[in-house]
Order: C-alpha cells, then sequence, then structure tokens
C-alpha cells in the first residue's frame, strides 16, 4: 500500500485546523445575519426615537392604533395630546406614534 491507515484517517486540513473549520459556517451565519436582520432594526428604532424626540404642536401624526390627529400639546417627555376630531383630544404616549405625516408650525400659546 502506498499510504498508510493512519495518515488516511486524519482530516484533510491538518489536526489543529478542524475546529477552526467547523465553527467558520457558524460565524457566516452570524455575520449574515448581523447585517441582514440585527443592524436594519437598530436603525429603524434609533429613527423612530429621533422621530418621538421632535414632536412639536401642529404636527399630524399617526398613532399605533390608527389614529389621526394633530398634536395640540406636549404634555412631558412622555405624553403628548393629539386632536383626532373637532373638540375631541386624548392623551397619547409619544412611542405609540408610529408616523408624522406632515410638519406643522409651532402654535403660538394663548395668553
Amino acid at each position: 500500500m502506498l499510504i498508510t491507515p493512519a495518515f488516511a484517517q486524519g482530516s484533510p486540513f491538518g489536526g489543529g485546523d478542524s475546529m477552526l473549520v467547523s465553527l467558520l459556517p457558524f460565524v457566516l451565519i452570524f455575520v449574515i445575519m448581523y447585517f441582514m436582520i440585527l443592524r436594519p432594526q437598530q436603525k429603524r428604532a434609533k429613527q423612530h426615537q429621533e422621530m418621538v424626540k421632535n414632536l412639536r404642536r401642529g404636527d399630524t401624526v399617526i398613532t399605533s392604533g390608527g389614529l389621526i390627529g394633530k398634536v395640540t400639546k406636549v404634555v412631558d417627555d412622555e405624553q403628548i395630546e393629539i386632536e383626532i376630531g373637532e373638540d375631541i383630544r386624548i392623551r397619547q404616549m409619544r412611542q405609540m406614534v408610529t408616523e408624522v405625516r406632515a410638519k406643522g408650525e409651532p402654535v403660538k400659546e394663548e395668553s
């Protein structure tokens, strides 16, 4: 025989590299998942946070419940007041605003 049994049973990549080669597909899957799923999701969350932070009076918004209204008052850092109809105002958590349709000019305070 030309090949000894011990050499024939060894891995083609050498003895120490077999663990690295077996873990390589898992590392590649994680990298692909990071760039395809996790990174865009973090980007969307950051954009939503910025949008919610910049809400002001006069903005037309859509809530997560599907209500469309105009911001009439910014109560505090967590709540806003939205007018959804003539003289119908509701309080809404800022985080529940999904979209700002039209940026409005700030309304002057009534004295």
